[in-house]
């Protein structure tokens, strides 16, 4: 398939690239280009950035959780309709999984999907030692697909001499760059929840952004390279043709400000797989969608609305009944946090949840545990060194039930990112961290409950939803009987 594509990467974090690719992004759809918009690596924060301020396509591409194949099968499909891809790189380009390998890095992802990169040098305090960095990072691989080069807070007049030196040095184009732009910069705390009187101020720094852009930046040769990648080779038995229900099922899917993060690939492969998804919001209804057949809750911010979800007790009850009544229930972070007893807010005070988990959720001081995680179940009851028993969760009559009764996830590739923690958090699975000893047990898997802090990433390990759906259509049919 040709699919005009382009990579933008940096030689670390806080070199710009955010802020160069969005408003790189917004002077492609000035143009009237379709674009679609891509980030390496597990985050949610920058592609509902980029499609709720920019209104560009956006998705994830990530060389941890899915195979080359998959991964080049997700680009394909996600571009196929658009006029060019644009990827924003993770970290340094060639930092990875472990922070000793390259898998999983920006690299790993060019790699894999031959698409041209243009690297992002931050260029504050250096001229001629440009020629030296630059030259690192296209020599430090064989082929650094690094084809391209932006000169991030450079002066209007080394400009000229940079480009030539370092074109006539390596014959990498250099393709613009942009200068100090106080009044454009995001700061972080826009990239996290967008919220509605935050994006005019946002859309109007990127718009003026991306005029600078228009006039610093060689958006020409931008195109031209992106036009210049070779075909994407991809495989014709796609993860989408391999299993399917044999008759709808609806879930129902937790989507407000306390509910926000979303591979949007995960709802792709549902569908495909025969989900109907119906989205409700925990905070703002007063009750769940009728006739649903399983629930799912995904991560987002539900510690900064504890008094709003709290307040809203009959959603709250009619989580628990459900889940409690046998509704199949996939939670994870945020998710997995609503279904405690209580759970600290970010003012400190403890809220009431559903109740669906005994404990509550507390506060801690930094991140808890973040990074990549290798899942693997902690089989026929064995228990791992300091391991507690755990409490039969309400509802579940079954104690030996398991969620993968009927199917082995094998190892499960998962990511972890919280500044909270349970009493409860679960012993079904030992969590690993790559490249690493360290590792602890968590997970709730029961017969139809799988809950926890991880986040999934269903392309990675397609036997999670074909599990979760199986359990659906279940319940389905269950409650058919009885209205028989």
């Amino acid at each position: 398939m040709n699919i005009p594509r382009i990579l933008l990467a940096a030689g670390a974090s806080g070199s710009g690239k955010t802020l160069i690719t969005c408003g790189i992004l917004q002077a492609l759809v000035n143009r009237g280009k379709k674009v679609a918009s891509f980030k390496c690596g597990p985050d949610y924060i920058d592609p509902m950035f980029h499609s709720r301020v920019i209104g560009t396509k956006s998705r994830n591409l990530d060389t941890f959780f899915t195979d080359r194949e998959t991964t080049k099968y997700l680009l394909a499909e996600n571009a196929a309709d658009c006029d060019i891809a644009v990827i924003e790189g993770v970290m340094g380009y060639y930092d990875g999984v472990g922070g000793i390998t390259d898998k999983a890095s920006a690299y790993d992802l060019a790699d894999t999907t031959d698409t041209p990169v243009i690297f992002i040098v931050n260029s504050r305090g250096m001229s001629i030692s440009l020629a030296a960095y630059v030259k690192g990072f296209l020599e430090y691989r064989k082929n650094s697909h690094i084809r391209g080069v932006i000169l991030n807070q450079m002066s209007p007049m080394l400009y000229p001499r940079m480009k030539k030196l370092l074109e006539e040095e390596f014959g990498v184009q250099v393709l613009g760059y942009v200068p100090k732009v106080e009044d454009c910069v995001i700061e972080s705390r826009h990239l996290g929840l967008v919220l509605p009187d935050e994006i005019p101020e946002l859309k109007n720094r990127l718009m003026k952004l991306a005029g600078v852009l228009e006039k610093t930046l060689d958006m020409d040769g931008i195109l031209a390279l992106a036009e210049s990648a070779e075909p994407l080779e991809v495989k014709e038995n796609t993860p989408d043709d391999t299993w399917h229900l044999p008759e709808k099922v609806r879930i129902g899917v937790a989507d407000d400000e306390a509910f926000c993060f979303f591979y949007e690939d995960n709802f792709r492969l549902l569908r495909n797989m025969g989900a109907e998804l119906v989205p409700f919001s925990p905070l703002h209804d007063r009750n769940l969608p009728d006739d649903l057949d399983g629930m799912l809750l995904y991560g987002g911010y539900p510690e900064l609305n504890g008094s709003l979800l709290e307040q809203n007790e009959t959603m709250r009850q009619a989580v628990s009944e459900a889940i409690r009544d046998g509704m199949p229930c996939m939670a994870e972070c945020g998710g997995f946090m609503y279904l405690h007893e209580k759970m600290e807010g970010m003012d400190g005070k403890y809220y009431h949840m559903t109740g669906v988990i005994p404990g509550k959720v507390y506060r801690t001081p930094k991140l808890t545990r973040f990074g990549y995680i290798t899942l693997e179940r902690n089989h026929s009851g064995e228990k791992t060194d300091g391991q507690e028993e755990s409490e039969n969760l309400p509802g579940q009559e079954n104690p030996c039930a398991d969620f993968f009764d009927s199917c082995d996830p094998g190892k499960i590739q998962a990511h972890e990112f919280h500044y909270f923690d349970s009493e409860n958090c679960g012993t079904a699975f030992h969590a690993s961290k790559p490249a690493s000893t360290r590792g602890w047990d968590c997970m709730h898997s029961e017969k139809r409950l799988l809950a926890g802090f991880p986040h999934l990433y269903y392309y990675g390990n397609p036997c999670i939803p074909e599990t979760f759906l199986e359990k659906c259509l279940e319940y389905k049919r269950e409650r058919e009987n009885i209205r028989n």
